[in-house]
């Protein structure tokens, strides 16, 4: 039956990459993934993998967005905040195939040589242990030289399609670091069905003897991987800041087309609030994000802190954010054939899971204040006269189960001092908004100021 179809804005194609830092050829892929990516993003979410004979298959079109990510050379060293942008402008099209592309790009910052057509993964976590890797249990049996076998099971293991494995494993010297290349004795049991990050593949996996080579000292395999772990968050950042990105890009492009109560709802007051404050939002995380990312490629001592504080509270942010953006479109925004929201809305919370959730950032943050000097004067040195005094407040109160309070308050203090030296406007309406209020809440004088023709350029 043919149904008249009114009043539904055309799907949104483009990709919006304005606000990101200059990259070499950004305008060239963000037009690019206006085009067939965004389709090939839709096909590998709605055709997941599978496991067939111990080998995972994928869609075809996640194999031309992996493609594409590595044409890009987003899993290749090179200046931080160049592949940001880009990482960032794929990432807003899809988020599964960041996955492999960021650990690749991880594993160069602990692994001396990668031939560049390799993608590696790693896998650390068992079922009994989760977070705590000290009660990992898999088994590392020395064979000399460096090399040893490894025997046991792992609960999670990301992009096991991979080439190469980063492995934590129990050595006589303790907890230690291993590459293990997908081959003999790397069993792959069965692939995980996720919440979202759906085109992406996740396995439970075994190693019976899988030959491995110890990547620096027996017993200190955390130290050895947390390089890595540290680069994979700035991933998690800019993932999620890609996240709120699109789903205020598909928020403001609906409520531009859809007519309600006799005008368009970009038009109407309190859904321009709720826009505006999600404007703000995402412009606090982008410019976070990008700030993060240029400490990375000038080796500044602040990302050690920066990291963590920022993989919190970005990546805790994302799934309000999403939430609202959804819901501007109303019960359109919760029907996958109606629009993208469904999809990032799943894949919202996954940024602040992966690598560390959001109580280990915050005990990593207690940590590296208590236990590297210097650590805190460089985060307040970021901040301007007017940010730092509450952060030097909540350091004074200090103690567990107030990290969280701690981390929020170093976060947005952070972000405020950014938007300050970014935007006047959106600067302003940052610091008028309640704490803790829901979206929409901005004062009438935060909207009337020109933040909605800032929002709108």
């Amino acid at each position: 039956m043919d149904v008249r179809v009114t009043n539904q804005p055309e799907p949104l194609r483009d990709v919006d990459v304005r606000g990101l830092p200059a990259s070499e050829g950004l305008d060239r892929l963000a037009a690019e993934l206006a085009g067939e990516p965004r389709d090939w993003a839709r096909l590998a979410n709605e055709h997941p993998p599978v496991l067939r004979g111990g080998t995972v298959e994928f869609h075809p079109a996640w194999d031309a967005l992996l493609a594409l990510g590595m044409r890009e050379r987003l899993h290749l060293p090179g200046s931080y905040t160049e592949r940001a942008a880009r990482f960032v402008a794929l990432a807003q099209v899809e988020q599964g195939v960041g996955c492999p592309l960021s650990m690749t790009h991880a594993a160069h910052a602990v692994l001396d040589a990668i031939p560049e057509g390799t993608l590696v993964g790693m896998s650390m976590t068992e079922r009994q242990g989760g977070s705590d890797l000290r009660a990992n249990e898999l088994e590392a049996r020395p064979a000399g030289d460096g090399l040893a076998t490894l025997h046991g099971e792992k609960w999670f293991c990301s992009a096991p399609m991979s080439d190469a494995f980063l492995v934590l494993a129990q050595a006589p010297g303790g907890l230690s670091c291993y590459l293990v290349e997908r081959g003999d004795g790397f069993v792959i049991d069965r692939l995980k069905t996720k919440l979202g990050n759906r085109s992406n593949a996740s396995a439970e996996i075994r190693l019976e003897g899988a030959p491995g080579r110890l990547v620096g000292e027996e017993g200190r395999g955390v130290a050895a991987i947390i390089e890595m772990v540290v680069h994979t968050r700035l991933d998690c950042v800019l993932g999620s800041t890609a996240l709120m990105r699109e789903a205020l890009a598909q928020a403001l492009h609906w409520c531009a087309g859809r007519v309600a109560f006799g005008k368009l709802l970009v038009d109407q007051p309190l859904m321009q609030n709720v826009l505006a404050d999600l404007f703000v939002e995402t412009e606090a995380a982008t410019v976070s994000a990008f700030r993060l990312a240029r400490a990375f490629d000038d080796g500044e001592p602040v990302r050690r802190i920066a990291t963590a504080v920022l993989k919190y509270w970005v990546c805790k942010r994302t799934p309000a954010v999403v939430g609202e953006a959804l819901e501007c479109l109303g019960g359109n925004g919760y029907v996958d054939d109606s629009s993208d929201l469904p999809r990032l809305y799943r894949e919202s919370p996954l940024n602040a899971i992966w690598e560390g959730s959001s109580n280990v950032q915050c005990l990593d943050v207690l940590r590296a204040l208590r236990r590297e000097p210097g650590t805190a004067a460089a985060f307040l040195a970021e901040l301007s006269p007017r940010d730092r005094p509450a952060v030097e407040r909540a350091l004074e109160g200090g103690g567990e189960a107030g990290a969280r309070r701690l981390v929020e308050t170093m976060a947005v203090a952070l972000q405020a001092t950014l938007l300050d030296d970014h935007d006047d406007t959106v600067a302003a309406a940052f610091r008028s908004r309640e704490r803790y209020g829901a979206f929409g809440t901005l004062p009438p004088e935060a909207i009337r100021n020109g933040l909605l023709a800032r929002m709108s350029e």
